[in-house]
């Protein structure tokens, strides 16, 4: 089973782009069978476990806490590391492919970890980083998937 690492703003809303593309995204990687894998908690990360989960899709939380209080209420497996930001490498390296959507420091450092795995990662409206492959649509996000999914 191939597993999409997603990572991105936790403070993305519904009314956001970031939040409508990951949702839609979620909606897409259940469709093909894949897996969702992400941080676990709100905003991208709640979008596309919520896309999944429409879906019929399986989700994966890499969570914060030792409680698993924190996840949205659309993922199915919670991991709980009580690692804090500390986890951010676990969620990278669980995904056989990146997405970054948005995000902020803690976004930047799952990219960073992304190339030092030597994971395949693209970004929708992320940072600008060198070797992260920007696009501006779902289906440019869908292309690159299909052909960098392992």
């Amino acid at each position: 089973m191939r597993q999409v690492a997603v990572i991105g703003s936790s403070k993305a809303t519904p009314e956001e782009e970031e939040y409508k593309v990951a949702y839609e995204l979620g909606k897409e990687i259940a469709k093909r069978g894949w897996v969702v894998v992400c941080g676990g908690r709100g905003g991208v990360m709640e979008a596309v476990c919520k896309g999944a989960k429409e879906q019929g899709g399986l989700t994966v939380g890499i969570l914060p806490s030792y409680t698993g209080e924190e996840a949205n209420p659309y993922v199915d497996i919670k991991v709980r590391t009580g690692m804090s930001w500390n986890r951010n490498p676990i969620v990278v390296a669980s995904g056989d492919v990146v997405v970054a959507i948005g995000g902020n420091w803690g976004t930047l450092s799952e990219i960073a970890y992304a190339h030092i795995l030597g994971k395949p990662t693209v970004g929708y409206r992320t940072h600008q980083v060198e070797g992260l492959k920007q696009v501006q649509t779902l289906e440019e996000l869908l292309d690159f998937l299909e052909k960098n999914i392992c």
